[in-house]
């Protein structure tokens, strides 16, 4: 494959960030934290007028798009304190010893380094907090990488509005020029990931176009990495005990998950498993009492749930609950209220090219399963990957004490090894930024099932390990120092003691 000739822009949005990449990887962390900070406090000073302009470009509601402003502002500000405290540059030291069990063993440190550019491809669904200045964005410049912006063309202007913030912040605190840039348009964005000098990519979108992009990444002459979150139906699993106890408040936290943002998030769960006979359907249609009509993203979307929608409701079997509906407006935009249907497991099985793949939008199926179901073999049956999976138990499941709880350890077991985050008596939506969080998951919700977009850990997705081999002080990174300037976690390995390893176990 012949390298492609960018147009002039693009050749100086990707030269620049190449020229910038040295100089940033080598600022300390302290600097790069108050750019985080300085992003963040800038998003909340602008907050009235950057939601604003979303409003207007999404449909998505003011307390929605506010509540994501902050979110974006957390996620940058718990970045700044992990890259100062330095536990994700995971700094391993061997010391030398002449007495290791397979002979002398030299002095090995090993860090995590910077790539180098990266592309971020924006999403439409969180116009914040997984666009120009979100979640991967946030994990890009934390890990040292210059960073380009591909900004979602549903929603350019709150792009540009967000970029020239975030830009002017970048600036006040002194960073090297080049670090942030953004570009428009699908092509362009293509181009970039194609150029030799960018070292890896990131997306949040659809299976269709995630794929494309993290098939050019691998196709290049030289393979770069490529993170990209992609599909999920998320599916929970109610048993019949837990409706007895508590139905109406499962069904309406299920229906605020299923409606919230019209359905349009990554972590909506698409498909409910409870036992036959159980009165959660009727607990869910008492519920749907008040469903406000909420504005899709785009046309797009629009058309796409509209059309996924149909053939649910044309499969075999199936049954609406909560018949929901679509509007369009004379601009295109659906305007939706919530679709609820319930199938039985043959009918879902039967019709599963119709019915598993995912609608993006709020939709959700119950799928009613006879008594003596294997639930745990349901798991690899329907799904290949998610980014979550739920178990509702009874307060009385909950302790372990009950005569099934073997059939729902193997059910926890099946559902963790297809998803990336497991939930006990809760629902999927709502993704809580805190360092321990893992947002992603097996294919096709996510491109590499070891990352996560969401935690702290995001940050390693952009560096890469580099061991050091009987390096003179002066020559080490400051974190595999024997000084430690930074002050970073070192887990040292010392002289003496590998003829001990393993003697404990027998």
């Amino acid at each position: 494959m012949s390298q492609e000739v960018l147009s002039p822009v693009l050749e100086t949005i990707v030269a620049t960030a190449t020229a910038a990449a040295p100089a940033f990887a080598a600022t300390t962390p302290e600097l790069r934290a108050q750019a985080l900070v300085a992003i963040a406090n800038a998003l909340e000073a602008n907050k009235p007028g950057l939601v604003s302009i979303a409003m207007r470009e999404t449909g998505l509601t003011e307390a929605r798009l506010t509540g994501e402003v902050t979110r974006t502002a957390v996620q940058l500000r718990m970045f700044a304190d992990t890259i100062v405290e330095g536990g994700y540059v995971d700094a391993r030291i061997d010391l030398a010893d002449a007495d290791f069990a397979l002979g002398a063993r030299p002095d090995i440190r090993r860090t995590h380094l910077p790539l180098g550019p990266v592309i971020n491809f924006s999403a439409s669904n969180f116009p914040f907090a997984f666009s120009v200045m979100g979640g991967d964005s946030a994990a890009i410049l934390a890990a040292g990488c210059p960073l380009i912006v591909k900004a979602h063309s549903g929603h350019p202007e709150l792009s540009d509005a967000t970029a020239a913030v975030a830009a002017e912040a970048i600036q006040s605190v002194g960073l090297p020029a080049g670090i942030f840039q953004l570009i428009h348009g699908r092509e362009a964005g293509v181009a970039v990931l194609r150029d030799p000098r960018i070292k890896a990519g990131s997306f949040t979108g659809s299976i269709r176009i995630g794929r494309l992009l993290a098939d050019i990444a691998a196709s290049r002459p030289t393979p770069i990495p490529f993170f990209g979150e992609l599909g999920s139906v998320n599916p929970a699993f109610i048993t019949a005990a837990a409706v007895a106890e508590r139905a109406d408040e499962i069904a309406r936290g299920f229906l605020t998950s299923v409606s919230g943002s019209a359905g349009q998030l990554c972590t909506k769960p698409g498909f409910v498993f409870v036992p036959a006979g159980t009165k959660l359907a009727a607990a869910v249609s008492a519920a749907a009492t008040e469903l406000p009509e909420h504005r899709l993203l785009d046309p797009r979307i629009s058309a796409s749930f509209a059309e996924r929608r149909d053939a649910i409701l044309a499969a075999t079997g199936v049954t609406p609950v909560i018949a929901g509906g679509v509007r369009f407006d004379e601009l295109g935009h659906g305007w939706v209220t919530p679709t609820v249907v319930t199938v039985s497991l043959a009918n879902l099985r039967a019709g599963r090219e119709a019915l598993l793949e995912e609608a993006f939008g709020p939709l959700s199926i119950i799928v009613e399963t006879p008594a003596g179901t294997d639930l745990a073999s349901l798991m690899p049956e329907f799904y290949e990957g998610n980014l979550t999976g739920t178990l509702h138990l009874s307060a009385e499941e909950s302790t372990g004490t009950t005569a099934n709880v073997a059939e729902l350890q193997a059910l926890v077991a099946a559902i963790s090894q297809q998803v990336g985050r497991v939930l006990f008596d809760g629902w999927s939506t709502g993704v809580a930024v805190t360092p321990a969080q893992q947002h992603g998951g097996p294919w096709p919700a996510t491109t590499n099932d070891a990352s996560t977009s969401v935690g702290t850990a995001a940050i390693q997705r952009f560096q890469r390990p580099v061991a050091y081999q009987n390096a003179p002080q002066a020559f080490l990174p400051e974190a595999l120092r024997d000084a430690n300037p930074l002050g970073v976690p070192q887990a040292i390995s010392p002289a003496g003691v590998s003829k001990q390893w393993g003697q404990r176990w027998g």
